[in-house]
């Protein structure tokens, strides 16, 4: 009977697209404490104001970030896919500053974060994959800023809608501009710092407009090029060279 493959694979691939690791690095990765985690869409795995004590990585589906304002009002600041470390930063942080939720049914590793902290700071090669994949995450957040403050609703859905397709190919859950949205007009809304109502009818728009056509949440880009620029799209802060 064979062993089960480490479910921890996934992520040394993940690193290894950040930076050259050795033998003894990838060794010390697969034998890092773990455990694996299955939770419903709507669970939480982190709460703003908690002491964490693991850091996760997505296995399967699909997780984001988001903070709420003292009016109830929620805003999501990242979507996190498989294969992604979606609390790197509680590694070295002690409290965490936001929520982490489950987009939908979600695998996850879970990593005691002082075992994380400790790989990092006595193997160079991780600690630098770490924080190249940490500074991406910080580059995401970025345009995310940008998105939601400088462009307008047409501007900044057909951005999202962009960036959710180069990242889905990337992970191999889509192809030819063609994806499942991961999200509801409600959750996109909170992305985007927009209503429900209004969303929907910017997907109207393009649809009308003969950029996008939809089929439930099933997405395709039907023209590439004018969609980036409807979006003032430029994925150069994605990096996906570097994946």
């Amino acid at each position: 009977m064979h062993d089960r493959p480490s479910p921890l694979l996934k992520m040394i691939h993940r690193l290894e697209t950040r930076a050259r690791l050795g033998e003894a690095d990838r060794d010390a990765l697969l034998g890092l404490p773990c455990s694996v985690r299955t939770l419903p869409a709507a669970a939480y795995l982190v709460r703003d104001g908690d002491v964490p004590e693991n850091c996760g990585v997505l296995l399967s589906g699909f997780a984001y970030r988001h903070k709420i304002t003292g009016e109830g009002a929620r805003q999501i600041i990242s979507i996190h896919m498989p294969t992604e470390f979606i609390d790197l930063q509680n590694a070295f942080l002690a409290v965490s500053d936001h929520n982490v939720q489950m987009l939908t049914a979600a695998e996850i590793v879970l990593i005691p974060r002082v075992a994380i902290r400790d790989l990092a700071l006595s193997h160079p090669a991780i600690g630098r994959a770490l924080w190249i994949d940490a500074l991406i995450d910080a580059a995401l957040f970025r345009e995310w800023v940008v998105n939601v403050g400088r462009r307008d609703s047409r501007a900044r859905i057909s951005h999202l809608l962009c960036e959710f397709s180069l990242r889905l190919e990337s992970h191999g859950l889509a192809s030819s501009h063609r994806y499942e949205l991961p999200m509801t007009q409600e959750q996109l809304a909170d992305a985007v710092g927009l209503t429900p109502v209004h969303v929907n009818r910017v997907l109207k728009l393009l649809e009308q407009e003969g950029l996008i056509s939809r089929d439930k949440r099933a997405i395709v880009i039907e023209d590439w090029q004018r969609m980036r620029e409807a979006g003032d799209f430029n994925e150069r802060y994605l990096h996906l060279e570097a994946a």
